[in-house]
């Protein structure tokens, strides 16, 4: 059996989504799972074992060292390094996030290898990694293995992949490697945290309620926002809206923005620019509201609507408001 490996991102203590969904995803390649873990404490890597073991760790290889308290590239790639060269596993996998993209092709690049990115499923050829990813600014998905190098990388388009959690697992066995870089070989410094002010994260919604430029103008995103409430979903943005300072950076989606998989998405006022396109076709249902019935949104929608959002978008809640309060 070949074993994959899973660097597990995780912030203020926990394992991120997307570390959960690739535990899922290596365990679907019916391979034996091996979690990577790197923090600054002991303690904190063994909280993270208990949990990546609910979600599929059958082993965990993990390094405690203050240099890796806080996240830089440098010490991560490093380590990843000493560890491929050492174990040599058949692949290793990462959430498509800012820093799995970095720590990959840092990996990737170490190793003179390529890496498969943004993946929206994976399986195995001839003991190489076949992923379907989308090309093109999201225009086509393709088909695309490597074909060169001893190990795999790729990194897995967040919300792509389901993590079911098993609660009684057992935690797995811990294997301890010691941090590659010491402090003073490390370029970067991490000196203080600012917290952010938008409080918004697409990534894990499983509903998406998202306004273009037919909202017209900021107020256009009040009814949406009492939409996304109602269904406990997430208020997106097309670029257009963003740059008119119609809302903020954060909720923007596409090319420039974010990639989402919600199971439900809500287009209210996007004309469909492929910019926007390749950041949420692969959600799972869309639902086009535009008064424009040639729209290309229309074109890729599971249902579509007609006519004025700003009597669509209230009705609509309304109806699903009273239907969710009778459940």
């Amino acid at each position: 059996m070949s074993t994959v490996w899973v660097w597990l991102e995780h912030s203020d203590g926990k394992l991120v989504q997307s570390a959960r969904e690739a535990l899922a995803a290596a365990q679907a390649l019916g391979s034996q799972v091996v979690g990577i873990i790197a923090a600054g404490t002991p303690e904190l890597v063994e909280a993270l074992a208990v949990r990546a073991g609910q979600f599929g760790a059958q082993a965990i290889i993990a390094t405690a060292d203050p240099t890796l308290e806080s996240y830089r590239f440098e010490p991560h790639v490093a380590l990843l390094r000493a560890l491929v060269d050492a174990e040599q596993p058949a692949a290793l996998l990462a959430g498509h996030t800012l820093r799995g993209r970095e720590v990959l092709s840092g990996l990737a690049g170490s190793l003179g290898v390529g890496a498969l990115t943004d993946c929206l499923s994976l399986e195995w050829s001839e003991e190489r990694l076949v992923a379907v990813r989308p090309a093109y600014d999201g225009k086509v998905l393709c088909r695309a293995v490597l074909r060169r190098g001893t190990v795999q990388l790729a990194t897995l388009r967040e919300s792509a992949f389901t993590a079911q959690p098993v609660p009684d697992a057992p935690s797995p066995p811990l294997q301890w490697a010691e941090a590659a870089l010491a402090e003073d070989a490390i370029a970067t410094k991490v000196e203080a945290f600012a917290a952010s002010s938008a409080e918004v994260d697409l990534t894990s919604a499983r509903v998406i309620v998202a306004g273009g430029r037919g909202v017209g103008g900021p107020e256009g995103f009040g009814p949406l926002e009492e939409l996304a409430s109602v269904l406990g979903g997430a208020v997106g943005a097309s670029r257009a809206a963003v740059d008119a300072g119609w809302i903020p950076y954060a909720h923007q989606i596409g090319q420039t923005g974010k990639d989402v998989s919600p199971e439900l998405y809500f287009a209210v006022g996007i004309s469909g620019a492929i910019q926007h396109v390749s950041g949420m076709r692969s959600a799972r249902t869309i639902v086009a509201i535009n008064k424009d019935p040639n729209a290309p949104i229309f074109e890729m929608a599971s249902y579509g609507l007609q006519g004025d959002l700003h009597e669509l978008i209230p009705a609509i809640t309304q109806a699903l408001r009273a239907q969710l309060a009778d459940r």
